[in-house]
């Protein structure tokens, strides 16, 4: 399969009834994805199977390391079923949210949030439907009844989600539905899993313990959507191994004119730890039913770019869309023509000299540098945990990082980072032996060319996977 090599900013498509079946999985990776999502607020554990199964024979016929990525649902919070689905409200207007199901009017609405009268106080806002709906609570019980003024009216219809952004949520993160579908993921050879509504990096912490207690190799990705976690970001990123900017619920519960700052700054300070970042929601919402973005969208989809983002992700534009190929393929477009100017020079990240990784970290940048200004054709490494990959990547030079491993699984981890593409290698033996293979095996793949330069980063001795702790310039010959 022909797939595309030279972009440096990875493509993440969520997977959905539009592209669920093998055929459609593999005309996405031929326009451009790295990368595919399992939404677990959607579909059943069997339907998740197939497509996992897919991606695997992808990857195994192709010779190639898609990645999975898993997201949990999560503390979703929604109301219940209304009346007719169409309950009209006024400004002014006052509801009453209770615990219990029941079909609502505008006498009860039973609300999925068994504490929320617990949490609430009166004051505090309440957002229905992504914040077309407004309200103010003026009275709660503290056991089960809420009282709700209504703001900003309109159409309130049945199971409509609900955000809270001036309220502190005791829900847990992971709830028992997440719990389950992680006894179900634990079995499964995937290797990012998405932690949805991450408010502290507490909530960070427990899922990397669950993930300790039993074995499994995947690595956290954080969303980023609640108030909450950007009180925590640094924390947070720093217990992560990678960052999602949840833009969606995001956008609801912050300022709306803070949310290109917000994503701005996140991913500044991924890049400075090292850590890949994804943005997320609406990059190409319009090309769910229109053949072509908005002029709108592909500057945004450009400006991530020229930020220095790891991955842009798809949602509902691949998961539902009239054509999931086609919005791949416009965004590959518009990455393209952003790479091209693409230059983060001036706000580089730099080693951090009280780090335990300080040594290590300096000759990865100093890897990256070199091959820049020889104008090297590739920065060649090899890695068994990923962080020489993570570490060169982070700096943005231009130069195409190609990354040897053994580990199936850390080479599939890997292609949602920056500049990274990866290769099959289990012939750990002397270094000069195994940079000659390699420099041999990308030869054999029309990468490289006699001639060329290239930078290898490895660690010596070999054998005992260390930390990188050696650069070596090599002319192919």
């Amino acid at each position: 399969m022909e797939i595309l090599s030279h972009q440096r900013s990875k493509i993440i498509a969520t997977v959905g009834p539009a592209c669920s079946k093998k055929e459609k999985l593999e005309e996405l990776v031929r326009a451009g994805v790295d990368a595919f999502r399992l939404n677990f607020s959607h579909g059943n554990h069997a339907d998740h199977q197939q497509v996992i199964e897919s991606i695997r024979q992808i990857n195994s016929e192709q010779n190639l390391h898609i990645g999975i990525i898993a997201d949990l649902q999560g503390p979703k919070l929604r109301i219940g079923s209304i009346k007719n689905n169409k309950l009209e409200l006024n400004p002014g207007d006052v509801l009453t949210f209770v615990n219990k199901e029941c079909i609502g009017t505008i006498k009860q609405i039973y609300m999925n949030y068994a504490q929320f009268a617990q949490d609430v106080q009166t004051g505090d806002r309440i957002l229905i439907d992504d914040g077309k709906l407004i309200f103010e609570v003026v009275e709660t019980n503290k056991i089960d009844t809420v009282k709700l003024k209504t703001i900003y009216g309109g159409i309130l219809s049945s199971n409509k989600g609900v955000n809270l952004p001036d309220t502190n949520i005791s829900l847990p993160s992971l709830t028992d539905k997440d719990l389950k579908d992680l006894e179900f993921l634990f079995q499964q050879p995937i290797q990012w899993i998405a932690l949805s509504f991450v408010r502290s990096p507490d909530d960070v912490a427990d899922l990397i313990k669950i993930l300790r207690q039993n074995g499994h190799p995947a690595r956290v990705m954080a969303k980023i959507e609640k108030p909450e976690a950007l009180a925590h970001i640094d924390q947070i990123i720093h217990l992560a191994d990678a960052i999602m900017i949840a833009r969606g619920d995001l956008a609801v519960e912050v300022p709306m004119e803070r949310l290109p700052i917000i994503q701005k700054d996140i991913i500044r300070r991924c890049l400075q730890a090292s850590k890949p970042v994804v943005v997320a929601t609406q990059m190409m919402e319009s090309m769910i039913d229109n053949p072509s973005p908005t002029r709108a969208e592909i500057t945004d989809v450009a400006n991530a770019v020229l930020d220095g983002t790891d991955c842009l992700m798809l949602s509902a534009e691949t998961s539902v869309g009239k054509h999931p190929a086609k919005v791949v393929q416009a965004m590959t477009s518009i990455i393209d023509e952003a790479e091209l100017v693409f230059d983060l020079s001036p706000t580089r990240a730099v080693p951090e000299p009280n780090s335990k990784t300080f040594l290590s970290d300096v000759l990865c940048l100093n890897t990256a540098k070199t091959a820049s200004e020889l104008k090297c054709k590739a920065i060649i490494g090899m890695t068994s945990s990923g962080y020489t990959a993570f570490k060169v990547s982070s700096f943005r030079f231009k130069t195409p990082i190609h990354i040897f491993s053994d580990l199936t699984d850390t080479l599939s981890m890997l292609s949602i980072v920056w500049g990274v593409r990866c290769h099959y290698y289990d012939k750990f033996v002397s270094t000069d032996e195994t940079i000659e293979d390699v420099v041999r095996i990308l030869k054999q793949k029309q990468i490289l060319k006699p001639g060329d330069l290239a930078v290898n980063i490895g660690s010596m001795p070999l054998y005992k996977r260390y930390r990188a702790n050696m650069m070596k310039i090599t002319v192919v010959e």
